[in-house]
This record gives C-alpha cells, sequence and structure tokens, in this order.
C-alpha cells in the first residue's frame, strides 16, 4: 500500500527551525509499506530554517509578519497533485502544522495555543477524497 507522509516524520531535516520530528513508531509502522514522502513547505519554495508561521483567518502570517500564504497553497496544490499521480488514498501529515495539521493548528498569536482547525495542505487533501491521519492517530485507521 502506498502511503504520503511528511518528510519531517521520517527525520528530513525540513522543520522551520532546521530539525525533524523523527517517529521511530512511524517508521517501523511504515517498514513494509510504500512511502511518498512529502514537505508541503519545501515544495511551496519555503527554506529551512524559516520564520515560523501560523495561520491568521485565511492567511498564513510568519513571526516576522510576513504573509507567505502563496507558498503554502503552492505546496498543498503541488502536494495533491503529487498525491494523485501516486494515487494516494491516505496521508499520514504532522499534527498542529500550519500545513499538514488534520486536526489542530495554532491560533496564530505565536503562544503554542492549540485550536481545532486543519493546515492548509490537510484541508485540500481532505477536500479531494484523501484520508489524513497524524503520527497519534494512525493506528486508528483500518489498514
Amino acid at each position: 500500500m502506498k502511503v504520503m507522509v511528511s518528510a519531517c516524520l521520517l527525520g528530513d531535516n525540513v522543520k522551520y527551525n532546521g530539525k525533524n520530528n523523527k517517529n521511530d513508531a512511524l517508521l517501523a509502522f511504515l517498514k513494509d509499506k510504500d512511502v511518498i514522502k512529502v514537505c508541503p513547505e519545501c515544495l511551496g519554495d519555503l527554506k529551512v530554517p524559516r520564520s515560523p508561521s501560523e495561520i491568521q483567518g485565511n492567511r498564513v502570517i510568519n513571526k516576522e509578519g510576513r504573509d507567505v500564504t502563496s507558498n503554502y497553497l503552492k505546496g498543498a496544490e503541488k502536494t495533491l497533485k503529487i498525491a494523485q499521480n501516486e494515487n494516494i488514498k491516505v496521508a499520514i501529515l504532522k499534527k498542529n502544522s500550519p500545513s499538514c495539521g488534520s486536526q489542530k493548528i495554532y491560533d496564530g498569536t505565536f503562544s503554542n495555543n492549540l485550536i481545532e482547525g486543519e493546515g492548509i495542505t490537510a484541508k485540500l487533501l481532505k477536500k479531494n477524497g484523501i484520508v489524513v491521519l497524524d503520527e497519534d492517530n494512525y493506528l486508528e485507521y483500518k489498514w
């Protein structure tokens, strides 16, 4: 089975701070699956490292106050295109991310406060029929 996975969860240093969110349990789970690795922010031409960003209304703003919405939209569109080309039905994306969060995101105040919501890429994938999970709930899916 093919599954799309956030590159940071696989150990790639693509997080805003130049680090990763490597998840060993997830890596073990994925060992017999065909993994398609993506980082929507990198696909949207954002550099590593980069200023952290959060969703404010229907815009994505970085900590310096710069509107980076177009980068996030570009990354989401490219991620969707990859998913469609690879016939992806399920994605495991980084929770709470302004791109990949599928249940909660930061509230846009850069104060570590989480709210109900979805990242730009997660929302687009879901809208196009792809199941979006995160590193905490992927085992709940009927694989």
